[in-house]
């Protein structure tokens, strides 16, 4: 019942204040309405921009304030009933926000509007056609993305084999790359790709770079080189085995005989040689007329018995040069 007291006597005073209002000749204030003056609310960078807010009905004067998020941004007042023009650049992407206004007058307070937001939107830029890879094998399913960094959504993408669509039209609500799949069978695959892209706005459309495959060499199997090494180093080791143990070592064995020749022309030399059963020293010494050579002949060793052969002498004769062979035993 309290309540309802109040609610009537709330009632009872509007009606008042609309009956003095209406005698002295003066409107309600009704809430102002925002609105662009160019009819839309797309725009693009660095345009120019007006708003008009204006209340239908009050009693002027009336002020008029614009907001942006909840930023006072500029205030006009009005002498009549006629708009308020705030004008504005939009030069960032945070001049897109919300904008609200609001209307004064001396009777009824303050009214507010309702609130609008732009749509920035951005010229096309080229798109870019590519791929993961640039060599493809024949059977492969190869990839190609097509994006434009810059453009306002939504962008229709469509792919092209020279001049020949190869995909659907793409529609994509973000930023982001078409994306299809090419199968290479032949070389008529290996073609120049290209893209297009379309915006609705300002109508733009622009293709973009071309994009060509390589086929790739298939590589041959390893098995069969893996096989042919696995053949050949072995073989070749038994076969280097084999040299050293023929050829190498027998020729370590045998003797050589060297000669030295000095300034004079000769100098003393030893020789070895080998028998079943006698060792034969022979000493050469550089004469000038007739001398003698000694030799030395030593019996080996035996198991059985040890003796030495005794010093044998020989004669030797040399004209033009030296000239000396072994003497073996008459034994």
């Amino acid at each position: 019942m309290f309540f309802l007291t109040i609610l009537l006597l709330f009632c009872f005073q509007v009606f008042q204040q609309i009956q003095n209002a209406t005698a002295d000749g003066r409107e309600i204030l009704s809430n102002p309405i925002l609105t662009p003056v160019q009819g839309t609310l797309e725009v693009v960078m660095n345009q120019n921009v007006s708003l008009s807010c204006h209340s239908n009905s009050g009693s002027p004067p009336v002020k008029y304030t614009l907001f942006k998020c909840n930023q006072k941004i500029s205030t006009l007042n009005r002498t009549d009933l006629m708009p308020a023009l705030f004008n504005l650049t939009i030069s960032s992407a945070s001049d897109v926000g919300e904008y609200k206004c609001k209307a004064e007058d001396t009777i009824d307070g303050k009214k507010y509007s309702r609130s609008l937001s732009f749509t920035l939107k951005e010229p096309l830029s080229k798109p870019v056609l590519s791929s993961l890879t640039s060599q493809a094998k024949k059977g492969q399913n190869a990839t190609l993305s097509c994006l434009s960094e810059k453009g306002s959504l939504p962008i229709t993408y469509t792919f092209f084999k020279g001049k020949q669509s190869i995909s659907q039209p793409v529609r994509m609500q973000k930023k982001e790359a078409a994306v299809i799949f090419v199968l290479i069978n032949s070389h008529s695959d290996l073609e120049t790709y290209k893209c297009r892209a379309e915006s609705s706005f300002l109508k733009m459309t622009k293709y973009s770079n071309s994009f060509n495959f390589t086929l790739a060499e298939e590589s041959c199997d390893s098995q069969p080189r893996i096989i042919f090494l696995g053949l050949i180093i072995p073989a070749f080791v038994i076969g280097f085995a084999l040299v050293i143990r023929f050829f190498f070592i027998p020729s370590c064995k045998a003797g050589k005989f060297t000669s030295t020749v000095s300034s004079t022309g000769l100098t003393s030399t030893d020789k070895v040689e080998e028998s079943e059963n006698y060792v034969i020293y022979t000493e050469i010494k550089p004469i000038q007329k007739e001398e003698c050579a000694n030799f030395s002949v030593s019996r080996r060793e035996d198991e059985k018995e040890k003796r030495e052969s005794p010093t044998i002498y020989s004669k030797v004769v040399i004209r033009d040069g030296i000239q000396a062979g072994p003497l073996h035993s008459p034994e």
